[in-house]
Order: structure tokens, then sequence, then C-alpha cells
């Protein structure tokens, strides 16, 4: 990957197709609502993009991504993306693609060792959490095993915050608990783990003052702007990416939901310093990833 020659890095992209061959039941159901909460229409018409496709995409655009699957077996019963698959094909395409991986910490041990054979033999960077679908608090000490393997083996975590379209307007919302995913829980993981980066994902709603206080206290903490317009970003989140945070914010698209055209379309419409734009954009993640 040739960071000089890109325009920026999204810190935050999924891999939703293909899912372990056919789709599963009900996961047809699961796309369209997401789609109806993004008005994300290539959604609704089960038209997501492959990983390759993904490649392809970004690519075009001379923008670096972040890629992963979510591994949320045990409470949607829907199959994962495989991580092995994910680290491969950004192998191939890894001029513009760095792999992160998922494992539900409920795999305990199990998951340890998952994670220590990824990063070293598949290259993956680093993992994506997302307590809500997962249903776990953060700070559950039966999380700390795969955690310490992480932190062991110098990869980063991404932990989804804030409300989720997962489940949106869907009966019971899909079962899925927005407690989980309040961002004060990470504080503890960031103390008990000070060496491992954290991303706290998306503006936190409608925890935001707790993520940007956590953010502002751990030095082990950053923040990704993902899964949302720039339009609709609350002002106090602007102000701490403007000023004490500034070296800790990251460009995060949330795709496919939210297209990096959109986000970088909206994100010229606020009030960013213009030396902070390039912080934000790619510098950040070029640090934080020893790129």
């Amino acid at each position: 990957m040739n960071v000089d020659e890109l325009i920026a890095i999204d810190i935050h992209t999924h891999a939703e197709e293909p899912c372990c061959g056919p789709r599963d039941d009900g996961y047809d159901e699961f796309q369209a609502g997401m789609a109806r909460y993004f008005r994300n229409p290539a959604g609704a018409r089960g038209m997501l993009p492959t990983v390759e496709e993904t490649a392809a995409y970004y690519r075009e655009r001379r923008i670096g991504c972040i890629i992963f699957p979510v591994d949320s077996e045990r409470e949607t019963g829907f199959r994962r993306y495989e991580n092995e698959d994910v680290a491969q094909i950004a192998a191939a395409n890894s001029d513009i693609m760095i792999p992160f991986a998922s494992i539900d910490p409920a795999k305990g041990r199990l998951g340890a060792r998952e994670a220590r054979r990824l990063v070293r033999e598949f290259g993956v960077r680093g993992f994506k959490f997302h307590p809500t679908m997962q249903a776990f608090y953060p700070n559950d000490r039966s999380a700390y095993p795969l955690y310490e393997a992480i932190a062991e083996e110098g990869a980063i975590t991404l932990f989804h915050t804030g409300q989720t379209g997962v489940g949106a307007g869907m009966p019971g919302g899909m079962n899925m608990r927005l407690k989980y995913s309040n961002p004060i829980y990470l504080d503890d993981v960031a103390a008990d783990f000070p060496d491992m980066p954290i991303i706290l994902a998306h503006p936190s709603f409608p925890w935001q003052e707790e993520a940007l206080s956590v953010a502002t206290h751990k030095p082990n903490v950053f923040i990704d702007m993902s899964g949302w317009s720039p339009k609709y970003f609350p002002p106090i989140l602007v102000r701490y990416a403007n000023t004490i945070l500034k070296h800790k914010m990251l460009f995060g698209s949330d795709w496919p939901a939210i297209t990096p055209d959109r986000w970088l379309s909206d994100f010229e419409t606020i009030e960013i310093r213009n030396e902070v734009r390039p912080l934000i954009l790619k510098e950040n993640a070029r640090k934080l990833l020893n790129l």
C-alpha cells in the first residue's frame, strides 16, 4: 500500500457478501431492514458488494480501507463470513485493503487461539467487536482472554458504540439490546489493556459525551466517525475533533451502508479546520496502523 498516493483511509468497511455461500434464512429480511435505516437501495435489492467488488470501488477512488466481517453467529444465527477468507482476499488486494477479523468473545480461549493464528498466519491487523450484535458488555471479564491474545499480538480493537441500524424498525429490534454499546464500558478495557489500541466506532448516540470522555482520558482510545453522514454529527463531536481530539479522530464510512462518496461529500460541508481535515482523513490512521 502506497499511502502517499491515497487520498484517505477508511477505517470501517464491512465484508457482507458472500456469506459462506447461499444466504441464511432471514438474512434477506435483516439486510432489507438495514437498507431502510441507511436509505441504501442496493441493500434492499440484495445487491451488496463482494469483498473483491469493494476493493475495486476503493481502488478507483484511491482510498485505502480496513475490512472485516462480524461474528454474531451466537445471537443472530447467521453464519459469519470466515475471517480467513476476508484476510486472503485482502492480501490479494493489499494495495488498497487491510484485513481485520471478528471473533465472538463468548468463544473464550478457543477464540483467543484463533486470534493469535489470524495475526501470525494471515496478517490480520485488528479485530472488530459489536457488543449489541454479540450481546456482551465489553468490560465483562469473560472477554479478557481474547483481549489478552490481541494485545500480546500487537493488534488493534474496534468496538461498535451507540445506537445501531442492526434490527432498527424490526419487531423487538431483532432482539438487539442497545445497552451493551455504551462506550463507558470500554473505559475499563482501556485501563486494563493500556497498550492495546481501542477504536470507538461511530458517533456514540446517545452517549456521545461518554465516548469523548474516554478518548480524552485514555491515551490508547480513538474514535472513528463512521455510520453517520457528517451533516448529522453533534456539535460537541465536531468541536472535539477540531481541538482536543484532533489526533484521535479517524475517517470511516460504514461501507456498504454508507458509501465514502456520500460521507466525504457531506464532510466538506461541516466546519472542520483545514489543518485538521488531513489528520482525520488519513494521517491519524497512518500513524495508528504504522503504515
